[in-house]
């Protein structure tokens, strides 16, 4: 394939550098677009004095879930720019590197995020089904790649 590193993803297909960049750009606009909605919605939760109005535990609460969302699009930039080292070859960007694992998600609390509107919840589920994606193609990627005899057993079983 043009002498371009290709890893497999969970049903077996290449995925090539050109995905990772497509992933890599999305999860960029995605933390821009986050940034700015969390900000206009802070700032609407403030007087003119910048004192805070409204009720408190709101404006705690949309502060921890933007932590959440910003946490969670920073792990997937993470893992993305350490995906791209990798598939430049780079000896200092391992597979077993600590960046290589996308980790545990940072759920979202939808109860509190109910109370927020539209734009922002659908933001913030944008970013876990993000988080979501990535999880699963990097357990493709760990997945042991099966040999040909495997293939056509599996291909024939399905057959049968």
């Amino acid at each position: 394939m043009d002498g371009e590193r290709t890893e497999l993803n969970a049903q077996g297909r290449p995925v090539q550098r050109a995905q990772v960049e497509n992933l890599y750009v999305e999860a960029m606009l995605l933390a821009d677009e986050a940034h700015a909605a969390f900000a206009a919605q802070r700032d609407l939760s403030l007087r003119n004095d910048g004192a805070p109005k409204g009720d408190a535990l709101a404006q705690v609460s949309l502060a921890c879930e933007s932590l959440k969302t910003t946490t969670r699009l920073m792990h997937i930039i993470a893992w993305l720019l350490h995906r791209r080292a990798m598939l430049a070859g780079d000896p200092g960007a391992g597979p077993h590197d600590s960046a290589a694992r996308i980790g545990e998600p940072v759920a979202a609390d939808w109860a509190i995020c109910a109370g927020f509107d539209a734009s922002l919840r659908r933001i913030i589920a944008a970013s876990e089904r993000l988080f979501e994606r990535i999880a699963l193609i990097e357990a493709g990627w760990n997945a042991p790649a099966a040999t040909p005899v495997q293939q056509l057993l599996a291909r024939l079983e399905a057959r049968l």
